[in-house]
């Protein structure tokens, strides 16, 4: 037996142990003949609750209406089904988690950094940036940053400051005052 057809039979065995596992393969949700329950409670395609009945008749009022009827919650005593289309009813569990991940950010913070000798391209682009992040939601942490000798001019550092500040105009609410913490002014802002 050749090396290629040796690795080929074990490769084989560990996917079909992988399936037999059940860890590749994700939890079978039944459809029309598949639910194999007697009685089930049956959600209609418009939300209402229709009741217990037996699945034959659930499956009958499926295919009334030219759609599936889909187990939603087999655990439960009786089980769950509802009347719906199936391929919908995918795509709406495959966009879940994308929704989520969606949501706004009004807790995540982000941070942008600026040096006393900025310039003032430099400060319009830093500008826009931070426009971007209010406008995706987040919060929005600005700190002024004093290398060597220019913690002696924390003036200087106020005045950009506020300077920042009214270059962002009347959309923002500071949630924190500007304060020094160590060698950096900061201040909190998020969108109104």
């Amino acid at each position: 037996m050749c090396y290629a057809t040796f690795f080929a039979i074990i490769y084989q065995d560990k996917v079909t142990s992988k399936s037999r596992e059940g860890s590749t393969i994700k939890n079978h949700v039944r459809i029309n003949e598949e639910i194999r329950n007697s009685e089930v409670r049956v959600i209609g395609s418009d939300g209402q609750q229709l009741g217990l009945m037996s699945s034959a008749k659930a499956l009958e009022l499926a295919r009334e209406a030219d759609v599936d009827l889909v187990e939603i919650s087999p655990t439960a005593d009786p089980p769950v089904v509802k009347i719906i289309d199936w391929g919908k009813y995918q795509y709406q569990k495959m966009k879940e988690p994308a929704k989520n991940h969606k949501k706004p950010r009004a807790n995540e913070l982000k941070q942008m950094r600026l040096g006393l000798k900025i310039g003032a391209n430099d400060l319009d682009i830093k500008i826009r940036k931070i426009k971007k992040f209010l406008q995706d939601g987040y919060r929005v942490k600005i700190m002024i940053v004093f290398k060597g000798r220019e913690m002696a001019h924390k003036e200087i550092g106020n005045e950009l400051m506020d300077k920042t500040l009214n270059l962002l105009g009347d959309e923002i609410a500071i949630d924190q005052t500007p304060q020094m913490a160590g060698r950096n002014l900061s201040v909190s802002i998020r969108r109104k």
